[in-house]
């Protein structure tokens, strides 16, 4: 039998419910709390530069590159493996999208598209090392970046300077109004939430990141759908390249690298947020436009430049440590949930009726 409810119990379990409510809200909202905080703490402070139409567009134009690369890594975690190469891979494809005009004279057109082939092909190799071959997902992107990084040495020894395509320049060019780049973001997240959220083969690579074994034997193939989510992430990483391309208009080798870190920064922060314990479209963004605003706010406070840095590496820590907690977290109440179900069952049987147990029939 369950214990009475009695007149003091009701006001404890009352106020542990709205506890457990108010912690809910805050873990799911609670990053999108911050980056409206820190907006107005930094307007507060810095009103004549902060709040400005210059310095918004400046902010969504330069961290647009970085949330692409986020979204682009946050698609085989959601089937929980890693992509190392996606810092590599955007410095090959900027190169690569502004040399083929330049160096070989072809069309801007064809060379986006041979780009955007060269990202599918990327991450379709790292995606059969990492079903096919069974090579842990670290060492395999790890490993692909490292000869991208050689590649881009091979094919730029020095810096790629020209004159380069109206059209090309477009690519990125919106000085009046929204940054095109940020647009682009806008895109690519749209079409992926539509994926994870609303078709079915986002919850198959969901499924696969929580139980990869559950998943092969309802008929998800990890060799099938890994790879497919490698590929996704490797042609938005070229598409992020080709926009970076387009916005430098010079192919330098030492880009790329650098954004490796705030880019898999933002992916893990976001599965803290909007839908706490696995990574999502809107979690992603609002993290990355969390750092951004830190970033850019205490830079113009006059912080050090090495503030960037020392800021995402802390952060990483940190979304590392809430992310496996938030993981925990969503696995307990599932496994609350289950129980609350499953203990909704009669305590007593009808009047005249034997009670059973274990499947049992009654002599």
């Amino acid at each position: 039998m369950s214990p009475p409810v009695t007149a003091s119990s009701a006001p404890m379990r009352n106020r542990t419910s709205l506890s457990a409510v108010f912690l809910r809200f805050l873990a799911t909202f609670g990053l999108a709390i911050l980056l409206v905080a820190l907006i107005v703490t930094f307007s507060l402070l810095l009103p004549d530069t902060f709040p400005t139409a210059f310095n918004a567009r400046s902010i969504l134009s330069d961290k647009s590159t970085i949330a692409m690369l986020a979204l682009a890594e946050m698609v085989p975690i959601a089937t929980n493996q890693f992509d190392l190469s996606i810092g590599y891979h955007i410095g090959l494809a900027h190169i690569l999208v502004i040399g083929l005009q330049v160096n070989q004279g072809l069309p801007w057109p064809l060379a986006v598209a041979i780009v955007l082939a060269v990202g599918a092909f990327v991450g379709l190799i790292n995606g059969l090392l990492v079903t096919r071959a069974q090579v842990d997902a670290f060492i395999a992107t790890l490993g692909v970046g490292t000869v991208l990084y050689g590649v881009s040495f091979w094919y730029a020894p020095v810096q790629i300077v020209g004159t380069l395509p109206e059209g090309f320049d477009r690519i990125s060019s919106n000085p009046s109004g929204i940054p095109l780049p940020f647009v682009y973001v806008v895109v690519i997240s749209a079409l992926l939430f539509v994926m994870f959220e609303y078709l079915p083969l986002g919850r198959y690579l969901y499924f696969l990141g929580a139980n990869p074994r559950a998943a092969e034997l309802t008929g998800i193939s990890a060799r099938k759908y890994i790879p497919f989510a490698f590929v996704v992430s490797g042609v938005i990483t070229a598409f992020a390249g080709v926009v970076l391309g387009s916005r430098l208009g010079v192919a330098q080798t030492t880009v790329g690298p650098d954004y490796l870190l705030p880019a898999f920064v933002g992916a893990l922060l976001g599965s803290t947020a909007i839908k706490p314990g696995r990574v999502n479209v809107l979690g992603t963004i609002v993290a990355v436009f969390v750092l951004a605003i830190a970033v850019a706010g205490l830079q113009q406070m006059g912080a050090q430049f090495f503030v960037e840095p020392l800021f995402n590496g802390s952060m990483l820590v940190l979304a590392v440590g809430l992310a496996a907690y938030a993981s925990r977290r969503r696995t307990q109440m599932r496994a609350r949930d289950e129980r609350s179900t499953s203990s909704i069952v009669p305590n007593e049987a009808p009047r005249g009726q034997p009670v059973t147990s274990g499947g049992g029939e009654s002599n």
